[in-house]
């Protein structure tokens, strides 16, 4: 019977170390696992923060953005308002010079030329009555420009047009829109040239007949048409 007890007590023991090293296993699982979920929850509190910065900047962007775009928006608002006033100015000059002469007329925010007064019919190449008349008007517009601060970016247009009659076969131009690109270079490389205005102020551009001011195929409404346009306007 003492055997039996002894071997019985042994056999518990053994029972009891077995449990106690499963004991000891699953508390290092344990262990470890939070352990992990300490680097995790200190991991994530930091993400947090990270993102937390990261919308501070952008909102803090966003916020320098709009400032500047407010700002560049207001700049923008003041040259218009200048250059509306020395285009006013302008304007103003050449329709008391202007009174009473034929072929030439100020429309709104322009300057337009009749093309008779400047060139022969189907010619690019600028008649003397048509420089007398150009010249006239960058005298005044020398006057003017010389007081446009020189932060506003001010060029003067000139635009040439034509009627709608298609040019000949053989003829020194392909087409309207040719012509009156020519016309319009034509004005352009005089005004630099010969009266020394600054050619980074111009810009010549050809319409042909695709900017019609008088509907109709009547002779009026064509000599409307056929015309030079001069714009004060922003860049």
């Amino acid at each position: 019977k003492v055997m039996a007890a002894a071997r019985d007590a042994e056999l518990l023991n053994q029972q009891v170390a077995a449990l106690r090293s499963q004991l000891g296993s699953l508390q290092s699982v344990l262990d470890e696992s939070q352990a992990r979920d300490e680097a995790a929850k200190v991991q994530l509190d930091s993400l947090g923060k990270d993102l937390n910065a990261a919308l501070a900047q952008v909102a803090s962007e966003q916020r320098k953005r709009a400032e500047l775009e407010a700002a560049e928006a207001a700049r923008l608002e003041a040259e218009n308002k200048d250059l509306s006033r020395f285009r006013s100015e302008f304007f103003g000059q050449l329709s008391t010079l202007l009174q009473g002469r034929e072929g030439v007329r100020v429309v709104g925010d322009r300057f337009v030329f009749s093309s008779e007064v400047l060139f022969t019919a189907g010619s690019a190449d600028l008649a003397p009555e048509g420089r007398a008349q150009i010249a006239g008007v960058v005298r005044i517009l020398d006057e003017v420009r010389a007081e446009i601060p020189p932060g506003i970016d001010w060029i003067i247009r000139v635009d040439g047009h034509t009627d709608n009659v298609p040019i000949a076969p053989g003829a020194a131009f392909a087409d309207n829109w040719e012509l009156s690109q020519a016309r319009a270079l034509s004005v352009v490389r005089f005004m630099q040239d010969e009266l020394g205005f600054p050619p980074d102020r111009m810009a010549a551009t050809g319409f042909g007949e695709y900017r019609p001011v008088a509907a109709g195929d009547t002779e009026e409404a064509r000599a409307l048409n056929r015309r030079i346009e001069l714009k004060l306007t922003e860049r």
